[in-house]
Order: C-alpha cells, then sequence, then structure tokens
C-alpha cells in the first residue's frame, strides 16, 4: 500500500494493498477499501464502510461518519460505496440510521461534485451526476442516470426517477418523475421529457416515442393524475419505459413533480 507518513490508518482496517493514501488522512478501524482506491488527501473515512474498487477521493471530504440525526444513539449503522466514483472535493457522505433501515448507499460510475452532502439513509444508483452542492435529506432514493443540478436542496423521503435531470437552483420536495426535464423556472415543474439524455444513453427512437406520449398525456393534457394514469394502462402498446413511470407514479408517498 501507498501510504503517506502523515496519515494515520487503524490496523484494524481494511486496505487493499493497490490502494493509495496520500497526506493527512485518517482511516477508522471499521473501514474496508477496494482495489484502487486513490485518497488525495485531507480525507476523513470512519466505519463501519465498505468501498469497492477505484474510487477517486478528493482533498476534505468525510466519508462513512455519523449520521447528522438527533435520534442517532451512536449504533453501527453501515455505509457502502460501489466502484469507479469520483467523489470531489468536501463531500460528506454519512452511515444509516436504524429506524432507515441501517445503511447509506452509493452505487457505482457516478461522480459526485464538490460540496455535495448525501445524508443518512439514501439510496444512490449508479452514473448519476450530483453537481456541486446538491444536498440530498435523509432517507432520498436517486435513480439510475439521474443529474441533480447545482445547489438543489432534495427533501427527505423524496425519490428522484432514473434518467431524470434536474435544473440547477431547484428545490425538491415531492418525487421526480423518471425521464423528465424538471426545474425551478418559474416555479417547480417538470417541462417534459429529458430527451437529450434518453438519445445519449442509447434509447432507440420508439422508445422515446412512447415515453413522449406518455409524458404528453400526463403534462399536457386535461387529465388529472389519476385519469391520466388510467389512460396509459388502457393502451396496449404503452411499454417497460412506460410501465415502470406507471409503477413509479402508483408508488408515490409524497405527491410527483408535474
Amino acid at each position: 500500500m501507498s501510504l503517506h507518513p502523515t496519515s494515520i490508518v487503524d490496523p484494524k482496517s481494511k486496505i487493499h494493498p493497490s490502494c493509495k493514501i496520500g497526506p493527512y488522512c485518517v482511516i477508522g478501524s471499521e473501514v474496508e477499501l477496494g482495489e484502487g482506491c486513490r485518497l488525495i488527501s485531507h480525507v476523513a473515512i470512519e466505519g463501519p464502510t465498505k468501498i469497492g474498487a477505484d474510487n477517486v477521493f478528493f482533498p476534505f471530504t468525510s466519508i462513512g461518519l455519523a449520521p447528522q440525526d438527533i435520534s442517532y444513539a451512536g449504533e453501527p449503522t453501515r455505509l457502502e460505496i460501489g466502484d469507479h466514483n469520483t467523489i470531489r472535493e468536501f463531500v460528506t457522505i454519512t452511515r444509516g440510521t436504524v429506524k432507515g433501515g441501517g445503511c447509506t448507499r452509493v452505487g457505482s460510475h457516478n461522480l459526485i461534485m464538490a460540496y455535495t452532502h448525501i445524508a443518512h439513509d439514501c439510496q444512490v444508483g449508479s452514473h448519476i451526476i450530483m453537481a456541486n452542492a446538491a444536498t440530498l435529506g435523509g432517507h432520498v432514493t436517486v435513480g439510475d442516470w439521474a443529474t441533480v443540478g447545482a445547489l438543489c436542496p432534495v427533501h427527505h423521503f423524496v425519490r428522484i426517477g432514473t434518467h431524470a435531470f434536474i435544473g440547477g437552483g431547484t428545490t425538491i420536495t415531492r418525487d421526480v418523475l423518471p425521464f423528465s426535464k424538471t426545474s425551478a423556472e418559474r416555479g417547480t415543474h417538470a417541462y417534459g421529457l429529458n430527451a437529450v439524455g434518453l438519445e445519449r444513453h442509447g434509447f432507440t427512437k420508439e422508445r422515446i416515442r412512447k415515453i413522449h406520449h406518455a409524458y404528453r398525456v400526463l403534462l399536457a393534457s386535461k387529465l388529472n393524475t389519476s385519469q391520466a394514469i388510467e389512460k396509459l394502462k388502457s393502451e396496449d402498446d404503452r411499454g417497460e419505459d412506460v410501465e415502470m413511470l406507471i409503477r413509479f407514479i402508483e408508488a408515490s408517498e409524497r405527491g410527483v413533480i408535474k
């Protein structure tokens, strides 16, 4: 292991020998670091925390520290992080709480930009971009391929759907629809389909057409949400993406942004 002499690594931690730990890092006893991880400098990691392979932590990140929850009483909750994540300066990711399932999870291939906060019990998927100072309250779920813009506060227990795009500075207090573009411009609304993002991620024109039709029914018709869902359910050729959109809306407890 490449370890700078100014760093402190608890001998009870499990660090893969291919890891590179730069100056002034502190790693606690219940931390596991997978193959090829790199801590540039001034990184603090406490546990129980399990981190996969090829993650890069930039200076002054705080990973796996106790949750910012007044009910937390020192229970041995966890943080799990996947592979190939880039975690930039001053990011904070806290462990879970007993009442929230006990584990905060972050997937793989994510870009988590500077000053982002991922709170206790969040379930963050893979291939996600969180721009500077995006903030997830506790128990937030973020679907794969979503983008959360800079300076976005996300209320606890909110769900952000897969392939959703949230514009910078948008306060999110309800669930964000999969495949949607949501912005605070002229009030927080869904402004239709994230078509550019879907094209970039390999969606066929036919898949995009079906999702676009569903969004016209949901957002541009005179039907309320329940009526729009029933109309979409009555269409035989709606496809798997629209089925997922319907299930997401029906499972919503906070309501969805339309």
